[in-house]
Formats: structure tokens, sequence, C-alpha cells
């Protein structure tokens, strides 16, 4: 990209594009230059400069085989030459029955056998949250109309998951709107609610093994198991939300087989089409499915639905996504860089032991705490951002990612090899010492 093009982009950017999670006054200062993302190539990006970074968030937690993988990519190119996009209101496509099918054959069978497509984490979300609220108005228990989501949780922006959501930062201002939920700790805080209160719930929300914005939090060994033996005794929906843990990032292809654990639905999408396209599912059993079946007149449908559900390119790329993680045999070759990951954590902790605090790790994912000072636990003031300045001093070490406020995040692609795994957390501990050491401490 030229010196021009890329100050017309900025220009334009500056003057009309909103970011997601971003402080625009800072975005829109004079002296912030932009990083402009122009290219990909497996774990690899590129900015306008020529500059080459790894892509250490798989571009917010989406990209799985790498970008431009030709396999996804051929197969997007095929469906664009059938069509592109058909409603899913009223009318069929292949790739999104063919999708819908595969999809359910990932679960146990005669478990998670419906799906319902949407377009991304927060509305998949959404989705699970109404069907759930329908389906006990249908059985004959609207009373149960409540949910229950764990502090820290973070289930998407839309407005039902938000208010489950337990980020003050990001929920705090919408707390109350549109869902019912109660906010726990953990199975001890679940299982001392009232029975009264328990009548109520119709659904319990949890990201299983690990919570992402929370700062890669991890929960104890055996609680999803747990979670799942009490929301069946007390007939609650348990609901799972993969939308980050889905599609191999924890070393299986969901977080739930960990403990073997089937939940009455789960969210799915980042993963979904391997990062090429917009695309998310909602899966629940036939119990609930059936529900909702009926005479029109009967009023038991579901009226719900997206104008871009069962997207036919988007299928079409998820279908091609399950094919390479056949293909390409990915969890059994994530195995070994899993452990390369634990290995370097090891050292970057051991070398930056004054700035690092707790280092967690669930598969491929990591978060790292940066702190003042790890011997006295001291953090830093969140005004400073020193999340984000780690992750901005990486980059001239060939490293792209974002923190969750002072929690650095290490989620690549699947498709790393063991040298790409060194570099990003080596690129890290750099960063780490340059940001953290230079802030006058």
């Amino acid at each position: 990209m030229t010196p021009e093009r890329a100050a017309e982009v900025i220009r334009l950017d500056k003057a009309h594009h909103w970011h997601p999670f971003t402080q625009m006054q800072e975005w829109n200062a004079v002296e912030h230059e932009p990083l402009i993302l122009t290219g990909g190539e497996g774990a690899w990006l590129t900015d306008h400069r020529g500059r080459r970074y790894l892509d250490g968030n798989s571009s917010i937690w989406t990209n799985i085989h790498g970008h431009g993988h030709p396999v996804i990519a051929e197969a997007i190119r095929e469906q664009l030459g059938k069509v592109a996009h058909v409603s899913a209101l009223g009318f069929a496509n292949e790739p999104a029955a063919r999708l819908a099918a595969e999809l359910a054959g990932l679960w146990p069978e005669g478990t998670l056998s419906r799906v319902f497509f949407s377009d991304d984490g927060s509305t998949a979300i959404e989705c699970a949250l109404k069907m759930a609220l329908q389906y006990f108005q249908l059985s004959g228990r609207p009373e149960r109309r409540r949910f229950a989501a764990f502090e820290m949780a973070y289930h998407g922006d839309t407005m039902g998951a938000a208010s489950l959501g337990g980020i003050p930062a990001y929920h705090e201002r919408f707390r109350g709107h549109v869902m019912e939920a109660c906010r726990v700790g953990g199975m001890e805080d679940l299982e001392a609610l009232a029975e009264e209160e328990v009548a109520r719930l119709a659904g319990v929300v949890i990201e299983p093994l690990i919570m992402g914005a929370a700062g890669m939090r991890l929960w104890p060994a055996g609680m999803l198991r747990r979670l799942r033996e009490w929301c069946t005794v007390r007939g609650v929906l348990l609901i799972a939300d993969e939308v980050m843990t889905g599609f191999g990032r924890t070393g299986k292809l969901f977080a739930c087989e960990h403990e073997g654990v089937v939940p009455d639905m789960v969210a799915v999408a980042k993963g979904l089409t391997g990062g090429f396209m917009p695309l998310a599912a909602t899966m629940t059993t036939e119990t609930v499915f059936e529900a909702f079946l009926g005479r029109v007149e009967e009023m038991k449908t579901f009226f719900y639905g997206h104008s871009y559900s069962g997207h036919a390119l988007g299928c079409a790329a998820a279908l091609a996504s399950l094919e390479v993680f056949r293909r390409e045999r990915t969890l059994e070759r994530l195995r070994p860089l899993m452990a390369v990951l634990g290995r370097e954590l090891g050292r970057l902790r051991e070398e930056q032991r004054r700035y690092v605090g707790d280092v967690r790790q669930c598969g491929f994912i990591a978060g790292i705490d940066v702190v003042r000072d790890a011997a006295t636990g001291e953090r830093w003031d969140w005004r400073e951002q020193m999340g984000m300045r780690v992750c901005v001093a990486a980059r001239k070490h060939g490293l792209l990612t974002r923190p969750v406020r002072d929690t650095l995040v290490v989620m690549l692609p699947l498709c790393c090899t063991e040298r790409e795994v060194e570099l990003a957390v080596r690129a890290l501990g750099l960063a780490i010492g340059e940001a953290c050491g230079g802030a006058g401490v």
C-alpha cells in the first residue's frame, strides 16, 4: 500500500469508522497512526508498511487454520459460483442443511440434534435465552424466567446477552434490562440458592473450563460435571457458551468434552468458519425442539431469526473448516504445541518474574497477568493501560495481540509451528521488560 493510499484510509477511518471497545478520542488523535492490516497468510498478518506479525489472538479469537487456507477459500469460491445468500425463512440451502447435520454429529447421538443459525456469538446466546424462555412457557412452567450466570462472565453485547454479563465496565450501565438474571461466584453460591429462587431458573449459562473476557480465568477441575448434575436434578437448562472455547482451542473440539458433559444448549461462533465468515449456531435437544411443534394457530413457533441465518457462504466455509480438522488431523498435531506453549510460558514467568503474576493455560489458550510488583502482588493502576502498552511494544518483536485489561492473551491459530509458538511468547517477554521496566517502577 502506497503512503498516499494509507494516509487516505486513515483519514477516512478517523472521520467515519466507530471502532468497538475503543476510546475514539485517543484513536482519532492526530499523533495516533492506526495499524492497517492489509494481508494474511497462515498464522501471519501484514500491515500497510509491509511488516509481518504473528496473529497472537487469532483475529479476536476467530482464526483456526490460518489466514487464506486454500481449502476454505476454495469452498467459498465454489459456493459463490452457485449462490451467495438465500433466505432461511421458508427456504433451504444445501450448505446449511449439511452443516446442521455435521454439527449435530459432533455430539453423542440423540443429544444436540437441532441447530439454529445466526450471525455471531452474542446472537447465538440471545437465541438460546429466548429459546429457553419460550420452552418453559410452552411446557407449562412460565415461572421459569430467570437465568444464572457467573461473576465476571461475558456472553456478548446484545441486550439479552449483556444482561448476563458480570464485568462492570461492560455491563453496569445496562443492568436490569431485558433478561432477569442473578450472578453467582461458583458452584457453592449456586447450591446455596433458595429453593424458590431455583424454581424460577430457566437456565445456567457458563463458558466451560475457562472464562475469556474475565481475564482467561480457569474453572476448577470437575466443576462443569458438577454443574451438569445440579442442573439435571433441578430441571434447569445448562447453556454452554462455547463461542471462544469451541473448535479446538482447549485441545478438544469442544471444551465440554473434557468432562464428558453434554449441555442442553450450546452456542458456537468465532471459529465455526475458521475465521473466514460471520456465522453462529445455537444447538439444542430434541426435547426442547418438540415443545415448539404444533398447529399454526397454537402460536408455538419460535419467532426469532436473522436476515443472514443459514448464510450459504458461511456454512460452506464452516463445512470446509471441519474437513480441514479431519484432513490435517488438527487436534492431534495440536498436542505437542500445547506442551511447547506451557514450556515457553514457564520460561517467560521466570525471566520476567518481577512483572508477571499468575500465568494460566487451558489447551492452546493462555493468560498472563502483568503486575507492578509480583513479590508484593501490587497491580498497575488500570488507567495506565499496562496490558495494552505491552501489546503495542510486542509489535516491534513481530507479534499482534490484545489484552483483557492487564491480562495478556495468547491465542494463536491452531496451524502454528513450534517455532512460531516460541516466537510469540518470547515477543511478549521482551515487551513486558520494555513496557513495565520503562514505566518508572
